[in-house]
């Protein structure tokens, strides 16, 4: 899509920081980080949210997913503990309308803050 952000960062016609790259995953770092190490996590192939990517595409999901974890080990906060987060649909916060993992770490995470 053309008009996706996310698919642009992917096409390399916008830049970002990038931490993972495979034939169809990307890794790249949040431009407004929420945690110390906050990463978001695509498919290179278009999907709006994670509901289409699992009904389109199983195994791409599975390889997000093992890919979120290995931006956790390579930046060191996968034995103290992260958080992976998608969020579903503009009332649960998306937005950039392609499929993304948050992969949070660094401080603690849990809930609700305090």
């Amino acid at each position: 899509m053309p008009e996706c952000l996310f698919c642009a960062i992917a096409a390399e016609t916008v830049p970002a920081t990038r931490v993972l790259d495979t034939a169809r995953v990307l890794a790249f770092r949040d431009i407004d980080p929420q945690a110390p190490t906050h990463v978001l996590v695509i498919p290179k192939e278009h999907h709006p949210d994670v509901a289409a990517l699992a009904a389109a595409d199983a195994g791409l999901l599975h390889e997000v997913i093992t890919q979120a974890h290995q931006v956790a080990v390579a930046e060191g906060v996968s034995e103290e503990g992260y958080r992976v987060v998608f969020n579903t649909g503009p009332q649960a916060g998306q937005a950039v309308p392609h499929v993304h993992a948050h992969v949070l770490g660094g401080r603690s995470l849990t809930w609700p803050p305090g």
